[in-house]
């Protein structure tokens, strides 16, 4: 067999082992025998809370399983094909087998990241807030294209992307916007984005062609099912109600349907528009607000450096995580974990699988040999 099949056989073999090391392979297979037969049970059902967590764990698990088999399929399906195109001395069939190895090696390379998504809520769905910066109508735009940028990952992905809030800037872009991202380990892959991103260009709103920098925040939360129990002093929370301004229908500007909560101790604001009522509105709202505060817990289990406040007021020098450099030349790099890139038009697209892969192996500091 050629010297690269055989490499890239072994590269992937290595995958396999280190999924199987960290999954704990005999104890997953007997946990997800036990948990069929839990979900099979028709008295489970009379009981929903508890259904749901068990039907969720065993998804996450069977997922996970699901991964590894397949990996060892393809992989022996692959070096087959291989092996038979080598003694033939067909060439076109053997680069099809070559291509087949890369995408199973991109996929285990993809299944290892997600093993490390072992966080109290990474499997959980997500909110994501984009903020733009000081700035007027460049860093509302900024904020767009960001706005673009994660709906583009979210549906390469095939997640669901829901839009909860939005105020638009006055001439282009967007002010702020509210997202839920539905889909698996939503949150365990967005959590990396929370922070400040830089833009560099020359401005398409200058008439004299000059480059700006331009400033826009992203906050990432975890949405939280009736399971996990928040306190909250309804006391504590200011509510405010205003005319919405985003899309959505005629009916949206036409009453005071908007709800925004404001928890006065720690200064989370969090707002919903998008729904057809106020009581819909507020329901949601308070929702966003559980799962904020949710968040403020697990940044302080996970003893995280920057303060929310922190990050939430001073968009601008010294806070960004990322830099997006148009001109006067190309190159997207993370202030992290060093990762750049020169095809910014693939980064504005969605393409961040780089980027949330090495933000999230720095921030667990889990090796590849661990």
């Amino acid at each position: 067999m050629r010297a690269d099949v055989e490499a890239a056989k072994a590269d992937i073999e290595q995958s396999i082992a280190l999924l199987r090391r960290r999954l704990d392979w005999d104890v997953a297979l007997r946990k997800l025998h036990e948990l069929n037969a839990r979900v099979e049970d028709p008295t489970l059902w009379d009981r929903p809370d508890e259904a749901q967590a068990v039907s969720r764990e065993r998804s996450r698990l069977a997922a996970s399983v699901d991964a590894v088999t397949g990996l060892e399929r393809d992989l022996a399906d692959a070096i087959g094909y291989a092996e038979l195109a080598d003694e033939e001395g067909d060439e076109a069939t053997l680069e099809e087998a070559r291509g087949q190895l890369k995408a199973i090696r991109e996929r285990a390379a993809r299944a290892e990241l997600e093993a490390l998504l072992s966080g109290e809520a990474d499997g959980n769905d997500a909110f994501l807030e984009v903020n733009s910066g000081a700035g007027g109508t460049e860093s509302c735009d900024w904020a767009g294209m960001l706005l673009r940028m994660y709906t583009r990952w979210a549906n390469a992905h095939g997640m669901s992307v829901e839009f909860l809030e939005e105020t638009p800037g006055e001439q282009a872009g967007i002010k702020s916007v509210t997202l839920q991202i539905k889909g698996p380990n939503a949150y365990g892959w967005l959590k990396t984005e929370a922070g400040v991103h830089r833009l560099v260009r020359i401005s398409p709103f200058d008439a004299a062609a000059k480059r700006h920098t331009s400033f826009a925040s992203v906050w990432v939360y975890p949405v939280v099912d009736d399971t996990i129990v928040i306190e909250i002093n309804p006391s504590d929370v200011r509510t405010d109600t205003y005319r919405a301004s985003g899309a959505g229908g005629q009916h949206i500007n036409k009453t005071d349907s908007a709800v925004r909560l404001t928890h006065i101790p720690t200064g989370v604001v969090v707002a919903c528009q998008m729904g057809r009522s106020q009581h819909q509105n507020r329901d949601e709202a308070w929702r966003m607000l559980r799962a904020r505060l949710y968040e403020l817990e697990l940044q302080k289990r996970e003893a995280e450096a920057q303060a929310l406040q922190e990050q939430k007021t001073d968009i601008g020098w010294g806070h960004q995580i990322r830099s997006y450099v148009l001109q006067p030349y190309q190159m997207v790099k993370d202030l992290r974990t060093q990762v750049e890139t020169s095809d910014t038009q693939g980064v504005l697209d969605g393409d961040l699988d780089a980027f949330m892969g090495a933000s999230l192996a720095q921030r667990v500091g889990v090796t590849r040999e661990g």
